[in-house]
């Protein structure tokens, strides 16, 4: 692993204890912005405003817990990555229907069985590989800055479905506190670059304190609030109910992808030679983001999820180590007890948290593009990209088309993240057919031109959605034993190539009626090259099999098959 330029204290580093501290206090100012859903849920069945803030801790020792689990190598458990959860948007509305249909007891319960069919899921990532691409976990990605970039959009401008009108005063405000995130994370040096969010959004508190925007009832409650109380538990019960596990492992399902999207994100931001998913580090980390989101359910708290816009954060300061989780878990306790701690981040002004989400939203995009674009892309991916981005940003366009449907589908189809999601999976699926995993082509004798055989390895490789790096010395290597073929193996008849690819690996076989090639192991010495022709075959044959991550040759009843194999 090398770490990129841009980075200042990678995974694996140990910043200074005033650096993690306060990176710490930033992650979770940007997760305290989610705080929101436990409320709404709760006032969706009608609860008590101290019901509503008994969710609130709890779900803050949830979004604790969940973090250890995320961060540990222990066992089966933690990607091992800064990628805390926060109260998830996936979870939201199915959370929300379940509150409408009964009582908060239903939306624990299905919490749980939805974490629980995360668990399941990943334990069978790698069988079911072929089913999350690369691009549909860069599509993922890129929905959830989208929908996080319009949401803060939203919550800068006081804009909601009954109010339409821009609010000036808070559109200078979010635009203000926006500029100095931007400024200090370009132009910034040392800590005001690595602490840009958080100094941004001290001074968007600041402005709205002296411009008297703090709503009286907010302050009356933060001065006569007690300063350390227990989270009430009195309303934990769980239920279940059948008609509602649809929606759940739909989101189950998102939250999944979203998950190896935020790990894949992880691990290239730290490896600047980083050219695959580690997909067992993303099943840990989806094995533990299912554990959180147990622990959510049965503690009283909504379904968490591991946060894309942490991830954004972390990329944007390049503060990457894993040690700050531990300063996040310390404050969101400390949080969990102290109401009046927790409350200030609570009555975060709307157009500082508007500003802060459109802020990490861009990293996040642009983590999607770049994830996504990590593989060729043929017609087939393109369309599959296109149309569930396009179809699944209907549901934020023209949402009072989805209004009108059943309940049961408006629950699948009321967010961007999750109808995008099962657009790109069906699409996905569908695709598959008819894409063949070998293919052949003849090679005739005579002198040889490589066009056609770049374009016919790159077209393959854009349709099996092959990285392209690995495409790339594939073939060269392709060409370059052709020519060594030609030139020094005399053969007798044309020259077959079979390419068989799967996710893991991709295997080229040349076959041809003629003499061995020679693949030595040791590269021969200069007066060997110089000597005969063999000692040039032996060189490139010596040279092909460092292209190739393994080869091997035979030869048999006048026939030479080669085998190079590239790992992908």
């Amino acid at each position: 692993m090398k770490k990129p330029l841009n980075v200042a204290f990678g995974v694996d580093e140990r910043p200074p204890h005033a650096v993690t501290a306060l990176s710490g206090l930033q992650h979770v100012g940007l997760m305290s912005l989610y705080l929101v859903y436990p409320v709404l849920i709760a006032r969706a069945t009608n609860s008590p405003p101290h019901v509503a803030a008994a969710m609130v801790s709890l779900t803050l020792l949830a979004l604790a817990i969940g973090t250890i689990f995320q961060v540990i190598r222990i066992g089966p458990f933690g990607s091992g990555f800064l990628c805390p959860p926060i109260p998830s948007v996936v979870y939201l509305v199915p959370s929300l229907i379940a509150a409408r249909h009964g009582s908060l007891a239903l939306v624990f319960g299905m919490t749980i069985a939805a974490g629980l069919f995360e668990m399941v899921l990943s334990r069978a990532l790698r069988r079911l590989r072929p089913m999350f691409p690369p691009e549909i976990a860069g599509l993922v990605v890129l929905l959830v800055g989208i929908a996080t970039g319009v949401v803060g959009l939203r919550v800068a401008f006081s804009v909601t479905d009954q109010k339409t009108a821009v609010d000036l005063v808070d559109f200078a405000v979010a635009l203000l506190t926006l500029a100095i995130m931007v400024g200090l994370n370009v132009w910034g040096r040392g800590a005001a670059r690595l602490f840009c969010v958080l100094i941004g959004m001290a001074t968007g508190y600041a402005i709205t304190a002296v411009l008297g925007r703090f709503a009286a009832t907010d302050m009356a409650v933060f001065s006569t609030g007690p300063m350390i109380a227990l989270p009430d538990v009195g309303h934990i019960g769980w239920q279940f109910d059948p008609a509602l596990i649809l929606p759940f492992i739909v989101a189950s399902v998102a939250a999944t992808l979203k998950v190896i999207g935020n790990v894949t994100t992880c691990q290239k931001a730290n490896d600047a030679e980083w050219v695959r998913a580690d997909m067992r580090s993303i099943s840990r980390g989806v094995l533990a983001d299912g554990v959180g989101t147990v622990i959510a359910g049965a503690v009283g708290a909504p379904g968490i999820n591991t946060s894309t816009a942490s991830v954004g954060l972390a990329s944007a300061t390049g503060v990457l180590s894993r040690y700050v989780a531990y300063a996040v878990v310390v404050i969101l306790v400390a949080l969990a007890f102290v109401p009046k701690l927790g409350f200030l981040f609570y009555i975060m002004p709307r157009p500082v948290a508007g500003a802060a989400l459109i802020f990490s939203s861009t990293f996040i995009i642009v983590n999607g593009l770049e994830i996504m674009t990590s593989r060729l892309l043929d017609a087939r991916k393109t369309l599959i990209i296109g149309l569930a981005l396009i179809i699944g940003l209907a549901v934020d366009i023209y949402p009072a088309l989805f209004q009108e449907l059943p309940e049961g589908l408006r629950v699948v189809l009321s967010t961007s993240l999750v109808f995008g999601t099962l657009i790109g999976l069906t699409l996905n699926l569908l695709f598959r057919i008819g894409v063949r995993k070998t293919e052949t082509r003849m090679i005739p004798l005579g002198a040889l031109d490589p066009l056609p055989i770049e374009s016919f390895i790159e077209n393959q490789g854009a349709i099996w959605g092959a990285r392209r790096d690995v495409i790339e010395r594939a073939r060269f290597n392709l060409i370059q034993s052709i020519e060594t073929i030609l030139n020094g193996c005399n053969p007798q008849g044309p020259i077959e190539i079979a390419i068989n690819f799967d996710e893991f690996n991709l295997d080229i076989h040349i076959s041809y009626p003629g003499e061995p090639m020679v693949l030595p192991v040791t590269r021969p010495t200069r007066e060997e090259i110089i000597a005969s022709e063999e000692g040039e075959r032996a060189l490139a044959g010596f040279l092909l099999r460092r292209l190739a991550d393994r080869v091997s040759a035979s030869h048999g009843a006048g026939r030479s098959t080669l085998l190079f194999h590239f790992d992908h």
